[in-house]
């Protein structure tokens, strides 16, 4: 690891100017990715600014009936905040099912949204990446891709975002509330990370020395939420596929659904084309196979991954036969 400066910041606007005044600088909060990134010679700041300190620790109602998660918050305390578990599942389920129990007990929220999207030659600075490197090239496209993208990538990059926690917030409308030195900012968590295009190496809109402070949840969406992985193994895997759903259905047919995929591309995948389908269909297993294929229909898969495509259907589809099943009848909260 080289060498860096090291401060605590006594607040946020401090931590921000500290960031701002040093090209090198970066914010460190819980570091579960950071320093990693740090070991391996991928990510090589000249100065660390520890917020892990600063008061951002609160899960608070909002005048809307929302939540309020300010960025510190640990991932072991979000998911276990009553509110949380009560009001928004899904939300408490994919963080449950990122990490560890350690990692959760020191990842932040913040942090977890910020996390590095995932590729060996991302990881491997003996290799080109186009991400580390801009211009160096995309050996995963003819490498080993088994785990990267099927949805969005380009010819610059294949890389899958990998929090379970940032599908879920998708799928909930959260958004994304930011302090830089131009001021404050709010950003629907939809937009906030990037699809690689031509600047693989942007995985979101933060700009310089601008810092996550908060995610706002708006009120409980009508109707029940669930999110399920799928991974290679049972416990501290990355999503080959995942689902985050909120499904509202009344009378036999669907009033309201909110659909989104993990695993499948360089951002949490918000199924715009597959809710629009399903508003006001039947809530049955042949319309959520419709939509599910619907959305996939876009998919790019390469030639060891094509089967995240079914995959990601048949999760779309058993998780909203389960949500639209009646009460006691499916798995799905």
């Amino acid at each position: 690891m080289r060498a860096f400066a090291y401060e605590r910041a006594g607040g946020v606007d401090e931590a921000i100017a500290a960031v701002a005044a040093s090209p090198g600088g970066m914010f460190l909060g819980g570091g579960t990715n950071l320093v990693d990134l740090m070991k391996l010679g991928v990510a090589s700041p000249g100065l660390l600014v520890d917020i892990g300190r600063l008061p951002l620790t609160e899960v608070r109602e909002t005048p809307d009936g929302g939540l309020h998660i300010g960025a510190n918050v640990r991932n072991s305390d979000l998911a276990a905040h009553p509110a949380v578990r009560s009001r928004y599942p899904a939300l408490s389920q994919a963080v449950l099912a990122g990490a560890s129990g350690q990692i959760r007990n020191t990842a932040t929220t913040g942090g977890n949204l910020l996390q590095r999207t995932r590729c060996l030659y991302f990881q491997d600075v003996a290799k080109p990446c186009n991400k580390r490197e801009p211009g160096s090239g995309c050996p995963a496209r003819e490498g080993v891709h088994r785990d990267l993208a099927v949805l969005g990538h380009s010819p610059m990059c294949v890389a899958t975002h990998p929090s379970d926690m940032a599908v879920a917030l998708a799928a909930l409308d959260a958004v994304v509330h930011l302090r830089g030195p131009g001021g404050e900012r709010t950003v629907p968590l939809c937009d906030f990370h990037r699809l690689p295009g031509d600047e693989p190496q942007r995985d979101t809109v933060i700009e310089p020395a601008e810092l996550v402070v908060a995610v706002g949840l708006p009120a409980p969406p009508a109707g029940r939420s669930a999110y399920r992985k799928a991974r290679d193994r049972a416990s501290y895997a990355f999503a080959l596929a995942s689902v985050a759903a909120v499904l509202d259905v009344r009378a036999g047919v669907v009033e309201e659904v909110r659909l989104a995929f993990g695993g499948l591309a360089h951002k949490p995948w918000r199924a715009r084309v597959a809710e629009e389908a399903l508003r006001g269909a039947p809530a049955t297993e042949e319309s959520f196979a419709r939509a599910a294929e619907a959305e996939l229909a876009a998919a790019e898969p390469l030639r060891e991954n094509g089967f995240k495509v079914r995959l990601a259907r048949n999760l779309a589809v058993r998780m909203l036969g389960d949500l639209a099943a009646p009460a006691g009848e499916g798995s799905a909260s």
